[in-house]
C-alpha cells in the first residue's frame, strides 16, 4: 500500500489529525520521505508559510498533490511546535546540569566548612588545655617550625624549581578546595541559577586573596589555554612574558614569567612580578595551572623601566578545571597577592588592601571571560554589523591598553614628561616612536610627529561612579570641546592636521550612540558614537561634518559592582576597518571606599529629584544615600592629541587647557549629582549649580506679570530664595530659551525638567524647534509676530517631543518675553499648562 494513504488510526512526521483549535479532522496522514524532505525545505526557509505560500507550495510540489492544503498547514503547525519543544527541552537540560555542576559546588563548599569546623573545634580545645595547664605551655620543642620559603630557595636548577612546583601546587590545591584560607562569601554574589559562580574573598590572611567557581562550557584544555594568556582577559595585564620552560613529569611544564601591570592611576606606580608557573595534570585527570612568587629581581628589564615598577609577590595561586560529566567543565580560580600597599599614599592603599578588589579586576573578570567565549563559540552571541566576536574583543581590548599605556607611560614605550607651565595639576607627556612605529599609513602624518598626552587625577567625595561616567557618556557637550573632537579625528586622513581652531567647528548637540556589542553581565559596552556638527566658515557652508568615535563604557550598568567605572573612546573613520588606528583618551573612575554590603546604587541621571524638599527624596533614596554621601574615589582623565614636530610646545599647551577645562566641568557635575547635597534647600541647590537662577526667576514672574497682567505664582512680590522655591514647585511646566536665531533651552523649573525628560545641566542640548512637532512649529510661527509685537503669545493645545523622544501633549502654552533690569530682552519663557505623556 501507497504510505500516503488516509487511516483512522496513528500518523508519523507531524501529519497531525487536529487543527489548529484541536478539532479532529478526521483524517490522518503517513507522509513519505520524499513528502517530508520537500516539507523541510520549505520550512527551512519559511517556519510559517501563509496560505498563498502553502497552494503554491502544493504547485510546486507534485508529491504533495494527494495532501489536502488543511493538512499542510496542520503539518507546519507540528512542525513548529516539535522545534519548540526541543528548544525548551535543550534549555531545561542546560539548566539542569549547571544546577547539579552548581549543587556539587556547594556540596564541596559545605565539607570544607564542616572541616573548618572540626579544626577550629579542635583548636579551641588546644587552647583550654593550655590555659588550664600553664606548664605545659613551656614544655615545648627547641625544633624550629619554621621551614624555608620556596621563593627563597635555589631556584637556578631543576630540581630546585621542581621542589618549588610541587609545593606550590598543595598549597594552591589547599585554597581552592581546602580550609588553608578562612573564605567567605563575597557581598552582593549569592549562588543561583542566574549566577555565574560561586564567589568568596579572604578574611584575615596575608595581602589580599580571592576565589571563584564556576562551570563554564568549554572543554579543560581550551579554558586552560584562555587563562593562561592573561593580557587577553586582565586588562591591568600590560605583558606576560615567558622566559624559561622546562618539561616536568606526568606531561606538564614549569614556567618562569615576568607578568607586568598598567598603574591603575597617575598617583602610583604600576606592579610586576616575578614567578614560577607550574602546569600538569592530577590523577583524576583535572588539568592545573599554578603559580607563585621567586626571589631576585628577575631579568629582562632595563634600569629605567625597572624603577616604574613596583615589585609585587603573588602566593600560591592559580586555576584548577575539571571535565564535568554533564559536559563543559567545573573551573576554580585562586588569586593571592600581596601588592605592598605601604608604597602608595595612604588614601589610595584600599585599592591594595581590599580582597574584594582583586575579585572583581582578576578572579570574576577571569571567570567572565570564558563564559563569554563559551557563549561566543555555541552562537548564543550574535553582534551588530556582521562583526565576528574576536574583532570586537580585540577593538575592546585596543581601546583600554591604548587608554592604560596614556596613563602609565612606560619609557619603553617611547614616553617622556614634558616641562610644565608651574602648575603641576596636569602631567604632559609625549611619545614620537607611537606614530612612527604605526603599522597602518593612515596613521601616520605627512611630516615626523607623535602623540602629546594631558593627564590628570583628582579625588571625588560623594560622587557615585556610575552616576557620573553615565553623565558623561549622555551628556557629551557638557564637557567636550567639538574642535577637539574634529582635531583628533583629523589623524585618520592622509594629509596634515591644523591646530584647533583654524577651522571653527560647531556641535549639534546632537549625539548618536549606537551599540556594537556586549559582555554577559552588561559590565562592558562597546559602541559606535557619531557626533553631529557643522562648519561655521562661509566658503565651507553647511557642509556636514559628523565625527565617529568608537566608545568603551565600563561599569554604568546599574547592577554594576566593578571596581572601576570608565569611558573611553577614539576618533574612527566612518568606514570603521578591522585595523581602524586607535588612539584613546577617557575617562576612569575608582571608588576607594568598598560598600561592604555590595548593594549598588540605584541613583538615576535625574538631577531634578535631588532638588526635591521634605522627607520623600529621602526615603527615596534609603539607606544608600548615605553610602554615597560617604563616598571616595579617584577620577583619572588622559586625552590623546597627535601633533606634527613643529607644532608640539602649541600643542602640548593647548592640551593642557583643554584638560584643565574639562576637569573643572567635572567638578561642577559632580556638585550636581553628588547626594550629599540633600541637606540644601531648594534654593541653595539651584543658586549653588546656577548662580544667576535667582535673578532670572525674578525677571520671569516680572515679565509675566507686565505682560499678562497676573501672576504666575502666588505671593510674586516675595524674593530670593523663597521666591525660587515657589517657581521651581510651580504645577505647570516653565522653561526659558535663549533669545537668538536658534533659541536654546537654559532654564526651567522641576517640571519643565520632567517634562523633557532631561536634566538641569543637559536642558541646554535641547533647541526650541526640535521640541515641537510639525504643527506645533506651524503655530509657533504663527504666533510669532503677535509675541514679538505685545510680548506674550497663546500656542493651542499641542504635542511636544521630550529629550528621550517621547510625545508630550498640553492643553494650552502661553510665551512671553522676559525684560532684564534694562527692560531688553533677556530670553523668552514657556509655561505648557496640564501636560502629560502620550
Amino acid at each position: 500500500m501507497a504510505a500516503a494513504v488516509a487511516m483512522r488510526s496513528g500518523s508519523s512526521d507531524g501529519g497531525g489529525g487536529y487543527d489548529k483549535g484541536g478539532m479532529d479532522t478526521g483524517k490522518y496522514v503517513r507522509y513519505t520521505p520524499e513528502q517530508v524532505e520537500a516539507l523541510e525545505r520549505v520550512y527551512a526557509e519559511c517556519p510559517k508559510p501563509s496560505s498563498a505560500r502553502r497552494q503554491q507550495l502544493l504547485r510546486e510540489c507534485p508529491i504533495l498533490s494527494n495532501i489536502e492544503p488543511k493538512q499542510i498547514k496542520v503539518w507546519f503547525q507540528n512542525r513548529r511546535c516539535r522545534d519548540k519543544q526541543r528548544k525548551e527541552s535543550s534549555r531545561l537540560q542546560a539548566v539542569n546540569r549547571k544546577l547539579t555542576a552548581m549543587n556539587k559546588l556547594l556540596m564541596e563548599e559545605n565539607e570544607r566548612l564542616q572541616k573548618q569546623v572540626s579544626q577550629l573545634v579542635h583548636e579551641n580545645a588546644y587552647m583550654k588545655q593550655q590555659l588550664q595547664n600553664p606548664s605545659l605551655a613551656n614544655d615545648v620543642s627547641c625544633e624550629s617550625n619554621v621551614t624555608t620559603p620556596a621563593n627563597l630557595r635555589d631556584a637556578s636548577n631543576p630540581s630546585g624549581l621542581l621542589s618549588i612546583a610541587e609545593e606550590t601546587l598543595t598549597e594552591f590545591l589547599s585554597k581552592a578546595t581546602g580550609t588553608a584560607i578562612d573564605w567567605v562569601q563575597m557581598p552582593g554574589m549569592k549562588p543561583g541559577p542566574d549566577s555565574f559562580g560561586i564567589v568568596t574573598v579572604s578574611h584575615g590572611c596575608r595581602g589580599v586573596a580571592a576565589r571563584a567557581c564556576g562551570l563554564v562550557n568549554l572543554e579543560p584544555t581550551k579554558i586552560v589555554e584562555i587563562l593562561k594568556d592573561r593580557p587577553s582577559w586582565f586588562r591591568d595585564c600590560r605583558s606576560l612574558e615567558v622566559f624559561t620552560m622546562l618539561p616536568a613529569g606526568n606531561g606538564g611544564t614549569i614556567e618562569i614569567v615576568c607578568m607586568q601591570m598598567y598603574a591603575p592611576t597617575t598617583l602610583v606606580p604600576a606592579r610586576d612580578f616575578w614567578t614560577l608557573r607550574y602546569t600538569t595534570t592530577l590523577e583524576d585527570g583535572s588539568l592545573v595551572v599554578c603559580e607563585r612568587s621567586l626571589s631576585g629581581s628577575g631579568v629582562g628589564q632595563s634600569t629605567a623601566t625597572a624603577q616604574q615598577f613596583v615589585r609585587a609577590e603573588m602566593l600560591p595561586s592559580g586555576y584548577l578545571v575539571r571535565q564535568c560529566e554533564g559536559g563543559g567543565s567545573i573551573v576554580r580560580i585562586v588569586d593571592h597577592l600581596d601588592l605592598d600597599a605601604w608604597s602608595v599614599p595612604e588614601v589610595l592603599r584600599p585599592l591594595y588592601e581590599s580582597s574584594r578588589v582583586v575579585a572583581q579586576k582578576m578572579t570574576t573578570a577571569a571567570l567572565r571571560y570564558i563564559r563569554q567565549i563559551a557563549q561566543e563559540t555555541s552562537g548564543e552571541v550574535v553582534y551588530a554589523l556582521g562583526r565576528q566576536p574576536a574583532v570586537l574583543r580585540t577593538f575592546s581590548q585596543r581601546l583600554s591598553r591604548g587608554f592604560n599605556d596614556a596613563i602609565s607611560g612606560f619609557n619603553d614605550d617611547g614616553w617622556s614628561v614634558m616641562g610644565g607651565d608651574g602648575i603641576e595639576d596636569v602631567i604632559i607627556t609625549c611619545n614620537s616612536k607611537k606614530i612612527r612605529n604605526s603599522s597602518n599609513p593612515a596613521s601616520a602624518f605627512g611630516a615626523p610627529g607623535g602623540i602629546i598626552c594631558a593627564k590628570a587625577s583628582m579625588l571625588l567625595q560623594s560622587v557615585p561612579p556610575a552616576v557620573l561616567v553615565r553623565f558623561l557618556r549622555e551628556h557629551r557637550s557638557e564637557w567636550a570641546d567639538y574642535n577637539f573632537d574634529a582635531y583628533s579625528a583629523s589623524a585618520l586622513k592622509t594629509s596634515p592636521c591644523s591646530l584647533p581652531g583654524l577651522r571653527p567647528m560647531r556641535f549639534s548637540g546632537s549625539q548618536i550612540i549606537m551599540p556594537l556589542a556586549h559582555t554577559v553581565e552588561n559590565e562592558e559596552i562597546l559602541e559606535v558614537v557619531r557626533l553631529e556638527g557643522q562648519a561655521l566658515t562661509h566658503d565651507e557652508g553647511v557642509l556636514s561634518r559628523d565625527i565617529h568615535l568608537l566608545q568603551l563604557c565600563t561599569g554604568i550598568d546599574e547592577k554594576s559592582m566593578g571596581s572601576c567605572f570608565q569611558l573611553v573612546f577614539a576618533p574612527i573613520d566612518e568606514l570603521f576597518p578591522d585595523d581602524a588606528p586607535l588612539i584613546s583618551s577617557g575617562f576612569r573612575v575608582i571608588p576607594l571606599d568598598i560598600k561592604t554590603d555590595g548593594v549598588p546604587s540605584g541613583r538615576t541621571l535625574d538631577l531634578a529629584s535631588s532638588l526635591e524638599v521634605g522627607t520623600t527624596a529621602q526615603h527615596a533614596s534609603g539607606d544608600g544615600s548615605q553610602d554615597d554621601c560617604n563616598l571616595r574615589s579617584v577620577l583619572t582623565i588622559a586625552f590623546q592629541f597627535p601633533y606634527e614636530i613643529h607644532l608640539q610646545d602649541s600643542v602640548a599647551a593647548i592640551a593642557r587647557q583643554y584638560v584643565r577645562s574639562i576637569v573643572s566641568a567635572v567638578q561642577r557635575v559632580s556638585m550636581a549629582i553628588s547626594p550629599s547635597r540633600s541637606g540644601l534647600s531648594t534654593g541653595q541647590k539651584i543658586i549653588s549649580g546656577f548662580p544667576e537662577a535667582a535673578t532670572l526667576v525674578r525677571w520671569i514672574c516680572q515679565s509675566y506679570q507686565y505682560h499678562l497682567g497676573v501672576d504666575l505664582v502666588s505671593h510674586a512680590d516675595e524674593a530670593g530664595e523663597s521666591l525660587l522655591r515657589m517657581f521651581w514647585d510651580h504645577q505647570d511646566a516653565v522653561l526659558c530659551c535663549s533669545f537668538k536665531e536658534k533659541p536654546v533651552f537654559t532654564f526651567g523649573n522641576q517640571m519643565g525638567i520632567d517634562m523633557l525628560e532631561t536634566t538641569l545641566i543637559a536642558l541646554q542640548d535641547l533647541t526650541l524647534d526640535k521640541i515641537f512637532d510639525e504643527a506645533g512649529r506651524k503655530a509657533l510661527h504663527v504666533e510669532i509676530p503677535k509675541l514679538m509685537e505685545q510680548g506674550y503669545a497663546y500656542l493651542p493645545a499641542g504635542v511636544c517631543l521630550s529629550g528621550m523622544g517621547r510625545h508630550v501633549s498640553y492643553e494650552q502654552a502661553v510665551a512671553w518675553k522676559v525684560l532684564g533690569e534694562d527692560s531688553n530682552v533677556h530670553c523668552l519663557a514657556f509655561c505648557f499648562v496640564n501636560w502629560s505623556f502620550v
